[in-house]
């Protein structure tokens, strides 16, 4: 698995637990940090996603839920529910890595992480915000 692969991983289950746990991510980091073994730069590209997603949490909420047709978030799974947040930032806020790039890792994390046809889904939100970029 490469760094980048494991960082988002890192970062949404940090998400996960800001979301079920009520907890500031500096909390959750303490949580799911010591599960990880990385280097300092990849540690902080994880944190960067996960407090960059959770202090614009409102925006990327109401752009998700904008094009998110017949499905509010709270119906939505954790999972995909902080997938589609963390993805959503990445496309919105970080400009230096590719669009395929973040939409894939959302896949691949979800195949791995959630319901079997979640990664359905959530290309289809994901594919309606990346022009947005």
């Amino acid at each position: 698995m490469g760094r980048r692969r494991q960082a988002r991983e890192f970062a949404l289950q940090a998400l996960y637990l800001v979301d079920t746990g009520s907890m500031p991510v500096e909390d959750a980091f303490g949580i799911v940090g010591p599960r990880y073994s990385m280097d300092e730069k990849t540690r902080d590209f994880a944190q960067g996603l996960a407090r960059g997603t959770t202090e614009h949490l409102g925006e990327l909420d109401k752009r998700i839920q904008a094009v998110a047709e017949n499905w509010e978030l709270k119906r939505m799974a954790c999972v995909d529910r902080n997938l589609l947040r963390m993805a959503s930032y990445e496309l919105l806020f970080c400009p230096e890595t590719p669009v395929s790039v973040v939409i894939d890792e959302a896949l691949e994390i979800a195949k791995t992480y959630s319901a079997e046809d979640s990664h359905k889904f959530i290309n289809g939100i994901l594919d309606k915000i990346k022009p947005e970029k």
